[in-house]
């Protein structure tokens, strides 16, 4: 373990050095002094360390052998020994929203959350100066960076990837400074104004456009099976009659003061043309001109019985 922290430390320690002489003489007077003053030196020597922390221990500026104290009680020299407490639990930071302009040129705010922790206390404390800041500071900028190289639709549909590519880079930049990122997310890509407009208007106009496409095969179906009907109908005279017969009843149905009794004339013009005799043969064109007359009149008359017998049943249900 101490091997590989070794390999990746940007300088060499002096923990495994023997001290000068000084620094001797000046260990061996601390120890005496906290002798002579016990037992009030021991509330400045002995430091209890939860479970969640370590101490790093500088002996007269040097590392301390044996890596990081605790958790316990850690005893250090007052004067000579100078503690650094690293926490190890894992720490949350809310990365603040950043005006990014994105490869399509829009200029959009985003922000992320990041979650860290210290694995190793030695290389947080000897190896950047502060370990918190750096690492948060780092996260703006990679957010920066790869909401750059990024669109504005792959940024709102692909937060996932964009949270894994920075946190891949978080991780590499930061392991040797002793931190390890352990989940990156986006949280919310907030866009202009004109653009949430412009994005609004071109969704409505695609859903338009997919119901009109819609509407016009629900149309091009009907428009099948109303020439299905027709060739049915068309086939036997007397189903139009049933049809127009159904309508009816499917009108009276409802509870409706007035019904407009629609009467084809071709049906009257039938009913006159079964009254009169076939005409004959040797007719001459006169008499052909005055049975037409005839029959015209008889359709008016028949018209004007119909509109009669609307208006009396109209006044009988009005005196109800």
């Amino acid at each position: 373990m101490n091997r590989n922290r070794r390999e990746i430390r940007y300088f060499a320690t002096s923990e495994n050095q023997k001290p000068s002489c000084i620094e001797q003489a000046i260990v061996l007077i601390s120890l005496l002094f906290v002798v002579l003053t016990l037992p009030i030196s021991i509330f400045l020597s002995l430091i209890v360390m939860p479970e969640y922390k370590r101490a790093v221990i500088f002996r007269c500026g040097r590392l301390k052998r044996g890596g990081a104290r605790g958790p316990g009680i850690v005893f250090r020299i007052p004067g000579v020994d100078y503690c650094v407490r690293v926490d190890l639990r894992t720490i949350s930071y809310d990365v603040p929203a950043q005006e990014i302009l994105t490869k399509d040129h829009v200029t959009i705010s985003l922000d992320a959350a990041v979650y860290y922790r210290i694995f190793d206390p030695l290389l947080a404390v000897i190896q950047v100066e502060q370990v918190h800041f750096a690492t948060r500071l780092l996260a703006q900028a990679t957010l920066r960076n790869i909401a750059g190289q990024k669109q504005v639709l792959e940024l709102m549909s692909e937060k996932d990837s964009v949270s894994m590519a920075m946190a891949e880079i978080l991780k590499s930049a930061t392991s040797p400074w002793g931190v390890y990122v352990e989940r990156v997310e986006i949280k919310d890509v907030r866009l202009p104004l004109n653009l949430q407009r412009a994005m609004a208007a071109e969704a409505e106009a695609i859903r338009e456009a997919k119901a009109k496409v819609v509407s016009a095969e629900g149309e091009l179906s009907a428009s099948k099976a109303l020439r299905a009907a027709s060739d049915v109908m068309a086939s036997n005279p007397v189903a139009l009659q049933l049809r127009y017969l159904q309508t009816l009843s499917l009108i009276s149905g409802d509870q409706n003061k007035n019904i407009i009794f629609p009467f084809p004339v071709n049906l009257i013009k039938q009913l006159v043309l079964g009254k009169g005799s076939e005409p004959s043969q040797g007719s001459s064109s006169k008499k052909k001109v005055a049975d037409e007359m005839e029959i015209s009149g008889a359709v008016d008359e028949a018209l004007e019985e119909a509109y009669r017998a609307l208006d009396d049943a109209k006044i009988c249900r009005c005196i109800e």
